[in-house]
């Protein structure tokens, strides 16, 4: 089996033991990805909109850098600090994905690292 790494320059370097996407079985897996800015800048003190979009862009820098794209997703999970986030979320993401709709889970969590409102995590093909 032929397991590629994905960390691009487009992205702030991982902050733990972990890679921002694997390539494997014709399949692209994201890593958890948060609102920082590939400077490393965190937006932990940033509205959930600036958030929630600054971490669209890391998945979608993941996927691109793993020769993906957003309409090869096939499946999205998001975990958000408050269930009342959610119809913000919905409306940023129909934005961002478009017509595609892969299969989407959003889960509430009590807390976040650094205090962050949103992580994303996703699956695409290639």
């Amino acid at each position: 089996m032929n397991i590629r790494v994905i960390n691009p320059d487009t992205l702030a370097r991982p902050g733990g033991h972990y890679s921002h996407a694997v390539v494997a079985h014709g399949m692209v897996y994201v890593a958890g990805q948060l609102p920082i800015e590939p400077s490393g800048h965190k937006l932990v003190d940033s509205s959930f909109e600036a958030q929630a979009a600054q971490t669209l862009r890391n998945v979608e820098a993941a996927i691109v850098a793993a020769g993906s794209s957003k309409n090869q997703l096939v499946h999205v999970r998001v975990y958000i600090a408050d269930i009342d986030f959610w119809p913000a979320f919905n409306a940023i993401y129909a934005s961002w994905v478009g017509e595609h709709r892969p299969a989407r889970a959003v889960v509430p969590v009590p807390g976040l690292h650094h205090g962050f409102l949103l992580e994303i995590e996703a699956i695409a093909a290639l």
